[in-house]
């Protein structure tokens, strides 16, 4: 059984994906990893993009620096190259058909990587709660926080991932939309587990 669910920056789908994989004992992928891994394998080893992911091994997911801001703008400029995407669909196709089954969380996975998915989820809230839930986040990880800046990183994300040429972020046709706005995480997480367990 594959379980995609998708959603713009910070809407809590990763946390979600990890709790409903955990409670059902499949494997979970956090796609977004991947192009954060990409982007800054990019940065500090000077190759290219689409040498970086087709040599991305899973230890590169494992590296301490990717859940940083500075990742995910890198992830955000290098998800957009055609040859990049080309060569993580591949890997990420291959995660999915895990027995006994797979959690995969990104931006176009009910659209593009696994479009007969059992189950879509599209996870949003609004950018502004998505600001707030990044900018507490942030400074969990003792890290210094401009809330304003947080505010407009985000919009800037949600305009590339939603505007690119190849697989922009959207929600699927058939995906069932789960604002958390209003939700706190064990809410979105009981919420979500109910739906899936109804396709079951």
């Amino acid at each position: 059984m594959i379980i995609a669910i998708d959603g713009p920056a910070a809407a809590g789908k990763g946390t979600l994906a990890k709790r409903i994989a955990e409670a059902l004992g499949f494997h979970h992928l956090d796609t977004g990893l991947l192009y954060r891994a990409v982007g800054v394998r990019c940065e500090q080893e000077g190759i290219s993009p689409a040498e970086a992911a087709q040599s991305l091994l899973p230890d590169d997911l494992k590296r301490p620096d990717l859940r940083g801001e500075a990742a995910g703008q890198a992830a955000s400029k290098v998800a957009a190259i055609p040859e990049v995407r080309a060569a993580l669909v591949a890997f990420q196709r291959r995660f999915a058909r895990q027995p006994p089954g797979a959690v995969l969380d990104g931006r176009d996975i009910g659209t593009v990587i696994c479009p007969d998915a059992e189950v879509k989820l599209f996870v949003t809230a609004s950018v502004e709660k998505r600001a707030e839930r990044r900018v507490k986040e942030l400074i969990a990880k003792g890290e210094s926080v401009i809330a304003e800046r947080v505010l407009q990183d985000l919009k800037d994300r949600d305009a590339r991932d939603s505007a690119r040429d190849v697989a922009p972020m959207a929600s699927a046709s058939d995906a069932i939309l789960l604002d958390t706005s209003d939700m706190d995480a064990d809410t979105a997480f009981l919420t979500a587990l109910s739906i899936i367990r109804g396709k079951m």
